[in-house]
């Protein structure tokens, strides 16, 4: 009897390990594939936000023929607005950098003082279109079309009233930016003069 049993147990042993070592096999496969997974999903995630900042780059190369520089606004689309505006072919939507929103805020240009050096400003603009969603009659930003961007710097543009000024084009079709070619640092000097009260700023920060 004890050799049956003795062979026996030692068969039990050895099928019991084929079932240990087949399952750990299994769960070694099941890692490898959500280990494979994971890195994956980084690598597309990466891929997607270096495309994101490679565009962003792009423009951020980017001068004026009257050397304004497009990287002097970056982070331009997180500023605060100001106001807003509109034509019949244009909407517009003007934003201010901290220095600018801390100034108006404290009063400028209303008390009379200029804005601080630095101030940075850009009226980013839109063809409109007919919204069809909404019920009632609305117009709504289409495709994006230009960056008209202004910024302080008393030593740089002396003769326009310490402020430069630049546009940069958009084209939809291709996603990029491109300096428009009649933008000299004074190009919106002629029309902001009759503003020269107001430091040559058109809009002031609205109430919200």
């Amino acid at each position: 009897m004890m050799p049956k049993l003795v062979t026996k147990s030692v068969a039990q042993e050895q099928q019991e390990q084929k079932i240990e070592t087949r399952s750990a096999m299994e769960r070694n496969a099941g890692f490898t594939i959500i280990a494979t997974a994971i890195v994956l999903a980084i690598l597309i995630a990466t891929a997607v936000y270096a495309q994101g900042r490679g565009q962003n780059s792009d423009k951020y190369l980017l001068k004026s023929p009257g050397g304004i520089a497009f990287s002097d606004f970056r982070g331009y689309e997180d500023w605060s607005v100001v106001s807003t505006a509109r034509t019949d072919e244009v909407l517009k939507v003007i934003v201010g950098n901290p220095t600018m929103i801390k100034a108006y805020k404290a009063g400028i240009p209303v008390n009379g003082q200029p804005f601080p050096e630095g101030s940075e400003i850009v009226k980013l603009q839109w063809k409109p279109k007919k919204s069809t969603e909404a019920q009632f009659a609305v117009d709504v930003p289409d495709v994006f079309s230009q960056a008209f961007v202004m910024e302080k710097d008393s030593k740089r543009f002396p003769k326009s009233g310490g402020w430069g000024y630049a546009v940069f084009n958009y084209d939809a079709a291709t996603d990029k930016f491109t300096p428009d070619p009649k933008s000299l640092s004074d190009c919106g000097n002629a029309c902001h003069t009759v503003v020269k009260a107001k430091d040559y700023i058109f809009h002031p920060y609205q109430k919200r």
